[in-house]
């Protein structure tokens, strides 16, 4: 890995997005509009946006940074700029950790206007401090990133990274603890989902909103973010040059 070439790699993602205002308000408007929806969707429901705003806060953002990345890293493939790249002194770790750097910076930005939108326009009550659910907003992002730069190593359409929701994101929704709490599941779904990261961000978030601190908060927050470095890796050792 080439430091230099690395930044190079995420000032060039980060130029071509400016160009993009369409990507740029999927990456930090839509979570918000999302949170916003569900929040007044129960706004005469006293408790229910505090009992699940934490859980819908860590999903959105990860789903949204699931989706641009590995369509976006996929159209680089595709287009044959990516093979391009590996002509000159560029290495694929070079190229995923730069992808990585700069969609990274756009999950900071994500995260303190989600984050912000949901505390202060939407009143999501949170016990523990603001910092740390920015803190997990971020790693919740990130770890959307990771994923999905290495699920576009496996597709070979734009169509094909977005089918692979099925299969690597709705199993974490379903088992994450939206909809049950993962203590009260059946225990082999339980034991399933505790291999899942997003059941992990979940429970990294509901931590910080009820107010618990120490381990309570940080374990689940390394989990994630051992996923997310794990997804890193493996990234530049599966990715292809070119799609046939």
């Amino acid at each position: 890995m080439n430091p230099r070439r690395m930044f190079a790699t995420a000032g060039r993602v980060l130029g071509q997005l400016r160009h993009d205002p369409r990507s740029i308000a999927l990456m930090l408007v839509a979570p918000s509009l999302l949170v916003g929806l569900f929040a007044w969707l129960f706004t005469d429901q006293d408790g229910v946006f505090d009992q699940f705003g934490g859980a819908i806060l860590a999903l959105f953002p990860f789903i949204v940074m699931f989706l641009i990345t590995s369509i976006t890293t996929l159209r680089e493939r595709r287009s044959g700029t990516l093979e391009r790249l590996m002509t000159t002194p560029l290495g694929k770790a070079d190229f995923i950790l730069g992808y990585a750097l700069a969609f990274g910076l756009m999950a900071v930005l994500q995260a303190v206007i989600t984050v912000t939108f949901a505390v202060y326009v939407c009143g999501l009550t949170v016990d523990g401090p603001l910092w740390q659910l920015g803190l997990v907003a971020v790693v919740d992002a990130v770890l959307g990133t990771a994923l999905g730069l290495l699920a576009s190593a496996f597709a070979q359409t734009e169509f094909q990274a977005v089918q692979f929701m099925p299969v690597l994101v709705f199993p974490q929704i379903i088992l994450g603890g939206l909809f049950m709490p993962r203590d009260e599941m059946p225990d082999v779904l339980y034991a399933i989902s505790d291999w899942l990261p997003l059941s992990h961000a979940i429970d990294a978030i509901n931590a910080v909103t009820a107010g618990d601190e120490g381990w309570d908060v940080w374990q689940p927050v390394l989990i994630v973010v051992a996923f997310a470095v794990a997804f890193l890796v493996l990234a530049p050792l599966t990715l292809r040059r070119r799609t046939p």
